[in-house]
């Protein structure tokens, strides 16, 4: 009897150290070939396509410069051609001030439109058709020939004090395994605008958002969304009652494409 204890005893003591064994062999059968796995996952996939890891481009405590065009849309009356630049400071990488400017051609919007109602015949007279028109500048800026504040959207100047967030940095998959590296922004502050042909100074404000496409460690190109609100007061014509409102609220959408530079142009990277 003691025999076949001792026996039993060590028929049990082999079977639990080989349970380990067993359950490790069970669990690679379960998930099959992993070596494949960690092959790839040191292999040549994972170098071509790096993960967002940090900030490949840095931006705290540098300057932005940014050369840009601008045009408007969705305008009644006269499309907006912007020549502008911004000066950027960067507060950290999230954070910025900007001093934003530009000056604007304003051309006669192909919506504009004068039209004449159609004259029915009458007194021996033949009946004439309705037409429609382009208006010209003198009839949107002035009134019996005389210049006037009939502005009707018309800007000469627009700048602004933004402050900037930089909430998302990340990548876009490109062609041949490439990938490029961007930041989106939203962007709002005051706004100080010249309008209608006697330059009229008066103050807003605009939001919007953007985007910076990284090129290299100095240079992105940049594409901007903002809507510029202020206060146009309007023309009243000399028969009109004291008193008459005049002025409305107006609102351009503008989208800005461009370029920063960025000074100094190295940065070191961050650990």
């Amino acid at each position: 009897m003691r025999r076949a204890n001792v026996t039993w005893f060590v028929l049990g003591a082999l079977l639990l150290a080989s349970a380990p064994a067993w359950a490790q062999k069970g669990s690679e059968d379960e998930a099959g070939d992993v070596s494949e796995v960690d092959k790839d996952a040191a292999g040549p996939l994972r170098e071509r396509i790096r993960p967002v890891s940090g900030h490949l481009f840095l931006m705290d405590g540098r300057f932005e410069v940014s050369p840009t065009v601008g045009l408007s849309f969705r305008d009644a009356f006269w499309t907006k051609l912007l020549f502008g630049v911004a000066l950027t400071y960067h507060l950290n990488e999230t954070m910025a001030l900007s001093l934003h400017g530009g000056y604007t051609l304003s051309l006669i919007s192909g919506s504009a439109q004068i039209c004449t109602p159609p004259i029915p015949a009458m007194g021996g007279m033949p009946a004439q058709p309705g037409a429609c028109r382009s208006p010209t500048y003198d009839e949107l800026t002035r009134n019996e020939g005389q210049p006037a504040n009939k502005s009707y959207g018309l800007t000469t100047l627009l700048t602004s004090v933004d402050f900037q967030w930089a909430p998302i940095y990340g990548k876009i998959s490109l062609f041949a395994e490439k990938t490029l590296s961007f930041n989106m922004y939203v962007l709002g502050g005051p706004t100080f605008v010249l309008y209608g042909p006697t330059s009229t100074p008066t103050i807003g404000g605009n939001l919007g958002f953007g985007f910076r496409f990284i090129i290299n460690e100095w240079m992105t190109v940049r594409a901007e969304l903002r809507d510029v609100l202020y206060y146009e007061s309007g023309f009243l014509p000399p028969s009109a009652p004291p008193g008459t409102p005049g002025g409305s609220f107006r609102n351009q959408l503008m989208f800005e494409l461009g370029f920063s530079m960025f000074f100094p142009t190295i940065f070191k990277e961050e650990d």
